[in-house]
Parts: structure tokens; C-alpha cells; sequence
């Protein structure tokens, strides 16, 4: 009747033992009554746990609300603190039935992450205190200020316990897993309580009553009711961002599980509203108990309610061994969540992705100002950077030595980036012959103006220019396309000389499921006689096709893409026939890229499901239980602070390539190479493949590798990989 009764069973008793000590902490930090925590902790794991849209994610007191709720309390008082907890729930009922929780997604990861990082910095600076045997402060600043005479009249049997707890954390993980299997935090302030019966000028936890006597009500504030509606708004924010951030994560802990936000979102408001309506503390999703649930087999949200049942339980008849536990202990227990929240992981993400001084603006100022302030100029300086970059082109003048000139120009070219292009235009010497290379991906009519009037006068001093633009829509494109008979084809792969005369060569594209025989369009006749001598095997997704080059020769790449660059499927295979029969291709390349859709959805389940793409992902099932067995490649990534999904479009690169070579047209060309690349669509970064070191590294440029060409799209990709292989 209930086949998932004992799992479920089990992995409760796990989260209700990590959930007891870290309530209680929070509570401290935040300046409540230590039993609001608790009280939280029961309502979240019941209300939320029936209503949430996350069935195996956990909710009570979170760390990353307790700098909100000090502020709030130290304002405004417990009770008014509590009618903002229930109003901040009401708010999050209207975000769910209004259906905004997808707007949250569009918040920069920099901003969150750095949001998480100066509250566990502040909390961290704040039970610092706690545990040289002082007071803890609201805020950072203060925190700081009030160190000094902390370390002054430190107090030893404080200073004795706190870093017992911290010992305990950080040297847990390193014991047999047998013994890990109990929760650190329950271990830490066990044994640190245990050791503090040995003092007698020890402060510990005191409750006043038990969980029941510890029920209130919320009162309405004396005035200040706009303080009071700016709290519930920002309580109601931040709840639901953190509440949909853990979400994502108990996804990627569990590939097929489905979260409904806008139904999470109304679960998390019940919650809040209920438990600002009894004297708890705000609720969010905690991924630290969310993930102690998906690790101890949970499987239906039983879990999370059951956990909430055993608090109640043990708030209500053991509340003389909960006043036992020292203040330190929980201090050091706090520190550590804190220091938790800052993760290197984080930081090498914002810095990989230019984010990082939106990180650390965010940081500083939730620990320097406050939370609402803090997370405020990341977004403003986040909008501010986003507007540089969009304004942005980046010309570069290259002078040869038989003196010809090179102008490359990237990126977004506006009227606000005229002055820059004619600093470099008017650098260029009188009567040279110049080439245009614009690799752009807007180009307004203020600048090319400019651009055109430029070519007049410069070619009035006796040098040409010629303008080479990306053959991209809104742009002059090749001649007329044409399909070619499969005839055609199977001459052009013999070596064979198409109508026109010229070696004739095609780039086909290969859908979800394979070309199965369909070619691509191709440029009739190609440009200088040239064949491709790169085949690449690239994502639908993966943003500009590298068979239509900026500034490139179009013939130069044979292009298959699919959902995914899977190398499976009949039309895969007559691609990769053909390309190492034709007499020029010596280089395969399979390459993945970041944010692939592709790996997305088959992380999220979408290859049990039913329909083409469901089918065509099922042929990558290997690749996901090969990432979740700990492929070498994924473990390298992760250790470069690379998310998931891309560790799984890594390890993905590094399997198909095996397939590819793996394939008898392949084996039967010994000298033809291939290489594994992985394209960071965001900062242009294109990454190969190590196979000794089983990771994907960049080669410092100046060498003709693949690093020269940073900012490079699909057709510099290949390039650079066929610079790399001199071939």
C-alpha cells in the first residue's frame, strides 16, 4: 500500500537529526526566541511538504534569511516580525497564482550567489563573537566593530567549545563512510555539549517553556507601516528566490524529479503565513536538509512531513536536553553555515563569466549596508555591465609586414561605439590596401555611415578596402543555394568537379534524428577552389553555425549538427563516411557548448517522457549514468567550478568522441585526427579536451592554438582546433 513507506521513514529520522541543531541556530542569529525556530522547522516540513511543487525538498528556518529577520526583529520587535513573516507568505501566494516564479530565473547568479555569500559572512562575523564568549550583533559592520573587545575579554571554556564544533565539521567528511552516515551537526554539538558539563560559567540555550507555550500571535505595528510593507516584500523575495534556487538543486540530485515553481512558490506562502501566524520564524527551502532527504533515499514527500513531526515531538517532551546545548556550540555551528554560503565554486562561475564584480559588490554590500541595499547595486552595476557590453565593439588593427591592414570588429556596434571604430580607422596608413572583417552581431546606421564614408575617402588616397560581413540574416548572403543530387554528392566526396568546374564540397545539417540521406544547402561554387578539411559535429543550440563564418570560407567546414552532437543515428554516420572519403577533411570535431539545452533536458528527465525528442534523448542515457558514476572528466569540471549541466555536456564531448572514433570510416583513416572542444558561449572561451588529464583545458594563445581566438563562434572554433593539430 505504501512501497515507498520505509525509505521514506529512514531518510525523515536522518533530516529531523540535521534539522534540530541548525533551527536552533538560526533562531540565535536572527535575534528571535530559539523555539521560533523549531516552530518554523515544523511548519515548513508540514505545510510546505504538502503543498510545495519540490516533493523531496525540505523547508524550515534558512541561514540565508537570518540577516533580514535581526534587522527586522531589532526594528521593529518579535510580533511585528511575525505579522511580516505571515504578510511575506500572503505576498508569495499572489507570486504563485499570478505565475511569476519564472521571472526569478532571470535574476544574474552573481547577484544571488553573492547575496548568499554576505550573509554567511555577516553570520560568520557575528557568532565569531558568540564564540570568543561575547554578544552577537546585527549587521557586519558592528559584527567587526565589536571583535576588538571580543578578543579582549575572550572567554576560554567559549572559545573551548565553539571550535570543537568547528573541528568536528571540517574533519567529519574524512571518516570511514559508516561513520558518516550520522549528521556532522548533530555529532558537533553532541560532543561539544557532552564536554561543556565539565564548566560551570558556560551559557546555554535557554527556552523559557516548551514548543506549545512558545505559540504567539502577530501584533500590528504602532506605525512605520511602510517599513513594514518594504519587509514583508523583501522577506517574500528572497524566501522565494532561495526557495526555487534549492529546487533547482534537488533536480540535479535527482535527474527525472520535476518541480511545479508557481505550485512551490504557494506552498512556501502557506508556510510562511502560517507560521508568522503562531510565533515562527520565515520558511524557506533549505538545501542543506533537502539535500541530507535525496542523499538518506527519500522518495515521496512523506519525508519532509514525517521530519517535522519528529521535531514536534522532541520540542515538546525533551526540552531539558535541548537547554543543555551551549551557546558556543551552536555559535561554532552557525559559523561554519556561514563560511558554507561563500563557495570558491561560486566565485571561479562569476569570474569565468565577467560577473565577478557583480559578485563582489553584492557581497560587500549585504555585509557593509544591508541585504535589500546590498542586493540592489549587484543588479545595478549587473544592468550597468550588461549595458557596456551591448554598447560595446572591440576593432582591432592588424598591420602585416607585406603591408596590408586587418580590421577585426566584434561584438555590438552602435553609435556609442563610432568614436572608438574611427580611432582605429583613421590609425590605418593612407594608401594601403585594407580588409574589414565585421564579426558583429548588430551594426547600426550611425556606424555603418561612418564606415562607408570612410571607404571613400580612403580609397581616394589610392589604397582599396574590401568589407567582409557575417553571412547572417539582415546581411548580403551568397549566391542562390542549391541542393545537390546524391550523385553530386558521391562525386564531390571521390574528389569529382561539380557543373561549374570547381572541387565540389557540401555541408549538410543534420536534425534530431539524423539527415537519413537529406543534404544541406550549400554556396554553389566554392570560393578559391577550396574542400573542407574540418568536419564538426556541433548542438542545434549551440548559437552561430560554423559553416556560415564571419569573414570565413564557407566551404572550409562540414557541418553536422543535431539535438545534443550525438554521434548515433544513420545520417551521423553517411556524414562522417563521406567527410573522411573527401580528400581534404583531416580533422573531426565533436563540440559541445554551455547551457546545452540538450543536456538540460536530459539531466531534468525528458528522455523518459514521450515524443521525437524523448526518443533521440534516450541515446544519450549512457552519457548521464556515466556523469552520475563520477566520469573523470565531470569530477575535473567540477573541481573548475563548472555547473552541472556542463560537466554533463563535457563528459558528453568526451563519450561521443569515443563513439566517433569508434565508427570503421574513422578507423579506416589513420590520418585523420579528432578532437573533443567545448565552446563557453558566454565568454567566447573554446576548450579541448586533454584526454591524459580526462579534462577540457585552454591553450594560452600565441601559440596557434585553440586560446588565440577567444571570442571565436563555430567556424573559429574549427580553425583554432585545426591550428592546434597542424594540419
Amino acid at each position: 500500500m505504501f512501497p515507498h513507506a520505509r525509505a521514506d521513514l529512514s531518510a525523515s529520522i536522518v533530516v529531523f537529526l540535521v534539522a534540530v541543531p541548525l533551527s536552533l541556530g538560526i533562531a540565535v542569529a536572527s535575534g528571535a526566541p530559539i523555539l521560533a525556530g523549531l516552530v518554523a522547522a515544523v511548519v515548513g516540513a508540514v505545510v510546505a511538504g504538502l503543498l510545495g511543487g519540490s516533493p523531496l525538498q525540505v523547508s524550515g528556518p534558512a541561514a540565508g534569511l537570518t540577516v533580514i529577520v535581526a534587522e527586522l526583529v531589532a526594528r521593529f520587535g518579535w510580533e511585528v516580525t511575525c505579522l511580516i513573516t505571515a504578510g511575506a507568505g500572503v505576498l508569495q501566494i499572489v507570486f504563485g497564482l499570478t505565475r511569476l516564479a519564472r521571472f526569478a530565473q532571470a535574476i544574474p547568479p552573481a547577484a544571488v550567489h553573492g547575496m548568499l555569500a554576505g550573509i554567511g559572512a555577516t553570520i560568520a562575523l557575528g557568532q565569531l563573537n558568540v564564540v570568543l564568549g561575547g554578544e552577537s550583533q546585527t549587521g557586519g559592520v558592528a559584527s567587526m566593530a565589536a571583535l576588538p573587545g571580543a578578543l579582549a575579554t575572550v572567554s576560554w571554556p567559549a572559545l573551548l567549545l565553539g571550535s570543537l564544533v568547528i573541528g568536528v565539521l571540517l574533519f567529519w567528511k574524512r571518516l570511514p563512510g559508516r561513520i558518516t552516515v550520522v549528521p556532522a551537526a548533530l555529532v558537533a554539538v553532541v560532543f561539544a555539549t557532552a564536554v561543556s558539563l565539565l564548566f560551570t560559567d558556560v551559557s546555554r540555550v535557554q527556552l523559557g517553556g516548551s514548543l506549545l507555550e512558545a505559540l504567539s500571535t502577530p501584533v500590528l505595528p504602532a506605525s512605520d507601516w511602510a517599513g513594514v510593507l518594504g519587509g514583508m516584500l523583501t522577506v517574500a523575495l528572497v524566501a522565494s528566490v532561495e526557495s526555487l534556487l534549492s529546487a533547482v538543486a534537488v533536480e540535479r540530485m535527482r535527474p527525472g524529479l520535476r518541480t511545479d515553481n508557481d505550485r512551490e512558490l504557494l506552498g512556501q506562502g502557506a508556510a510562511n503565513t502560517v507560521s508568522g501566524l503562531i510565533g515562527g520564524l520565515p520558511v524557506t527551502g533549505v538545501i542543506v536538509r533537502s539535500a541530507a532527504n535525496v542523499n538518506a533515499g527519500a522518495r515521496t514527500r512523506a519525508s519532509a512531513v514525517l521530519h517535522g513531526v519528529w521535531i514536534a515531538v522532541f520540542a515538546i517532551a525533551l526540552i531539558g536536553v535541548i537547554e543543555l546545548i551551549p551557546m558556543a556550540a551552536l555559535a561554532g555551528l552557525l559559523i561554519m553555515m556561514g563560511v558554507g554560503l561563500i563557495k570558491p565554486a561560486d566565485i571561479r562561475t562569476a569570474r569565468t563569466h565577467g560577473e565577478l564584480p557583480v559578485y563582489a559588490v553584492t557581497l560587500a554590500g549585504v555585509v557593509l549596508l544591508n541585504l535589500l541595499e546590498g542586493v540592489l547595486a549587484g543588479l545595478v552595476l549587473a544592468g550597468l555591465m550588461l549595458l557596456w557590453r551591448a554598447v560595446r565593439a572591440r576593432p582591432r588593427l592588424t598591420r602585416h609586414d607585406d603591408g596590408r591592414c586587418e580590421l577585426i570588429v566584434e561584438g555590438s556596434v552602435s553609435f556609442l561605439a563610432v568614436p572608438r571604430l574611427a580611432r582605429e580607422l583613421n590609425a590605418v596608413p593612407r594608401g594601403v590596401d585594407v580588409t574589414v572583417r565585421l564579426a558583429t552581431d548588430y551594426l547600426d546606421h550611425a556606424a555603418r555611415d561612418h564606415l562607408t564614408a570612410w571607404t571613400a575617402r580612403h580609397e581616394g588616397t589610392g589604397g582599396t578596402v574590401e568589407v567582409i560581413e557575417p553571412q547572417q540574416a539582415g546581411h548580403a548572403g551568397p549566391p542562390a543555394a542549391r541542393f545537390l543530387a546524391w550523385g553530386e554528392w558521391q562525386r564531390s566526396a571521390a574528389g569529382g568537379t561539380d557543373a561549374a568546374g570547381g572541387t565540389d564540397a557540401a555541408g549538410g545539417t543534420d536534425a534530431a534524428g539524423g539527415t537519413d540521406g537529406a543534404l544541406g544547402p550549400r554556396t554553389p561554387e566554392p570560393v578559391s577552389g577550396r574542400v573542407p578539411s574540418v568536419m564538426m559535429i556541433t548542438c542545434a543550440d549551440s548559437g552561430p553555425l560554423p559553416h556560415l563564418p564571419a569573414g570565413g570560407e564557407p566551404d572550409d567546414v562540414f557541418t553536422v549538427q543535431n539535438v545534443g552532437n550525438l554521434v548515433v543515428g544513420p545520417g551521423t554516420a553517411a556524414a562522417v563516411e563521406v567527410a573522411t572519403s573527401a580528400p581534404g577533411v583531416r580533422l573531426l570535431a565533436v563540440c559541445g557548448h554551455s547551457g546545452c539545452g540538450a543536456m538540460a533536458g536530459l539531466r531534468a528527465g525528458a528522455a523518459g517522457r514521450e515524443g521525437p525528442l524523448a526518443t533521440w534523448l534516450r541515446q544519450a542515457r549512457p552519457v548521464l549514468r556515466a556523469h552520475e558514476a563520477g566520469h573523470p572528466v565531470a569530477v575535473a569540471a567540477a573541481r573548475d567550478g563548472v555547473d552541472e549541466v556542463d560537466q554533463l555536456a563535457m563528459v558528453n564531448v568526451a563519450m561521443q568522441l569515443e563513439m566517433l572514433r569508434a565508427k570503421e570510416a574513422v578507423a579506416g583513416a589513420p590520418d585523420v585526427e579528432s578532437v573533443g572542444l567545448f565552446h563557453d558561449t558566454a565568454t567566447g572561451r573554446v576548450l579541448v579536451l586533454d584526454e591524459d588529464a580526462q579534462r577540457f583545458v585552454e591553450v594560452e594563445p600565441g601559440d596557434g592554438s585553440i586560446g588565440a581566438d577567444r571570442t571565436a563562434a563555430g567556424y573559429r572554433i574549427a580553425v583554432a582546433a585545426r591550428r592546434m593539430l597542424r594540419v
